[in-house]
């Protein structure tokens, strides 16, 4: 059991019979009256944020949240499959569930599925990860300190943003939170 003064950002609770997780929560002790928790929640089966205030000493159940480890093996008709490092179990999941996720995966890349009560919710894919550019327009010499970008599509399938001396066939190290490029390896 969770009290409202576990609260923080990215706390995993479950409420009315569902997994939510905590984006933005603010303890309030008004003048007059009890203190109270304002918070926003995501729900991570379906997405949807709510927004719901507790009373300070309320109580909310911990969620049955299990974490694996696993490989991701390949896309086919909108479900990514993906395969247990440990067991050899294999799962898809649904182009929902992995969200902006699906634009970085790449065969063999080491993921963290989400399961709630057995069933798979969720991804958790690494922060940063090396990319090869499939697509772009051709590097000029000379265009290194102007500061100005070109879209790349990468093996992927993202498109991101690239300084303009990057070619096609250079690996890139790229920001999966934001999207963006962060370094040539």
């Amino acid at each position: 059991m969770y009290t409202t003064s576990d609260f923080r950002n990215g706390l995993k609770i479950e409420f009315d019979g569902s997994p939510f997780v905590i984006v933005y929560f603010q303890h309030v002790k008004p003048g007059k009256g009890g203190a109270f928790v304002r918070t926003k929640l995501k729900n991570l089966k379906t997405g949807a944020v709510i927004e719901h205030t507790f009373r300070s000493g309320d109580k909310v159940e911990k969620p049955d949240l299990d974490e694996r480890d696993m490989q991701f093996m390949y896309k086919m008709e909108g479900q990514f499959h993906f395969i247990d490092t440990r067991t050899y179990e294999q799962i898809y999941l649904d182009e929902g569930h992995v969200e902006g996720a699906g634009d970085y995966l790449i065969e063999n890349l080491p993921v963290k599925i989400l399961f709630y009560k057995g069933e798979p919710i969720g991804i958790d894919i690494p922060f940063f990860i090396d990319l090869r550019i499939v697509e772009t327009e051709p590097g000029v010499r000379g265009d290194t300190v102007s500061g100005s970008t070109k879209p790349a599509r990468l093996e992927s399938g993202a498109i991101v943003s690239v300084p303009l001396f990057l070619n096609e066939g250079d690996v890139i190290k790229v920001d999966t939170r934001t999207g963006s490029y962060i370094e040539r390896m």
